[in-house]
């Protein structure tokens, strides 16, 4: 009786669950502004670009706004709307879909398989966070869009690099900075490492391993590992200074004077920050056919894509 009460419960549970799950809406179009962001004139605008588009390549984009997701999660809701609609062609995978909750304000695009090295996830977030974005907090839904589906065009087609490239520019110089700065701390303490005597300078490489990784998952510059040889050559070379520097003269000298300096101000602390990354994916269906109106049917999705907010 108990496995049997158990068995109903979760089925009820179940029933439940999917009951309140956000309904995917019917798919009308390249265009279904269910939250009336668009005047008229706007979604035929773009419903007649985005099919010219689709005739000429047979890459679907699609628009869905809705006005909230209910306390649904964007990207597993945007997964059952991909996997409804099934947007792209069979074996081609080149469906997109950007995805827009009103009052949640948050938004995602997703992209097929096919679709994923041209429209990467560097592009979509590129799109979401410094085209769409921008206009949207300034109340312009209806060119955030325009400018944005115009611009999943232009990825689609291969014609975005130079402007996600010149945004990445401005990361990598931020991210250089960073890992400078982080390095020079690092190697402070490497330097003390070093020249201290007995097992404390062993503890120090112990210490200091885990503080050179961050540069090693973080620093690549135009697809060099940067990061990654700073760390090998700080595995394989502290060992070697250890054993070799200080019997030197200078080697010494510089221990004598850590020694003192560790004596007068008690040691030293050291701390180390993180980073949050996120990322997700899934498998579904997309494509379209042909023939009694709009509908999609037979390609794929697979985690391609970026989501953000406004």
């Amino acid at each position: 009786m108990k496995r049997i009460a158990g068995i109903v419960s979760t089925a009820l549970l179940l029933c439940i669950t999917a009951a309140w799950a956000l309904d995917v809406p019917y798919l009308s179009g390249h265009i279904n502004d269910n939250a009336h962001l668009l005047s008229p004139e706007a979604v035929n605008e773009l419903e007649q670009m985005l099919t010219a588009y689709e005739d000429s390549t047979t890459n679907q984009i699609v628009l869905l706004t809705i006005e909230s997701l209910e306390g649904e999660i964007l990207e597993d809701y945007t997964l059952r709307v991909a996997e409804t609609w099934k947007l792209g062609q069979k074996d081609v995978d080149n469906g997109v879909l950007l995805l827009i909750a009103r009052d949640d304000r948050k938004m995602r695009i997703e992209v097929g398989y096919g679709l994923e090295p041209s429209v990467t996830d560097a592009a979509s977030s590129y799109i979401i966070n410094s085209i769409i974005r921008p206009l949207f907090k300034q109340g312009e839904f209806e060119d955030g869009i325009r400018e944005g589906l115009k611009a999943l065009i232009m990825a689609a087609d291969g014609n975005l690099t130079d402007e996600v490239a010149s945004a990445g520019d401005d990361d990598t110089i931020g991210l250089i900075f960073f890992s400078l700065f982080w390095l020079l701390i690092v190697g402070i303490f490497t330097l003390v490492g070093l020249f201290t005597e007995g097992c404390m300078g062993w503890f120090f490489y112990a210490f200091l391993t885990p503080f050179y990784a961050v540069p090693a998952a973080l620093l690549t510059i135009g697809g060099i590992p940067i990061g990654a040889m700073i760390f090998l050559v700080f595995i394989i070379g502290y060992p070697i200074l250890k054993l070799t520097l200080p019997k030197t003269e200078v080697g010494k000298k510089w221990g004598k004077s850590i020694g003192k300096m560790s004596k007068s101000r008690g040691g030293s602390r050291g701390s180390g920050s993180g980073w949050i990354s996120s990322g997700g994916g899934w498998s579904s269906g997309g494509g379209f056919s042909s023939g009694g109106g709009f509908s999609g049917g037979g390609g794929s999705f697979g985690g391609g894509g970026s989501s953000g907010g406004w």
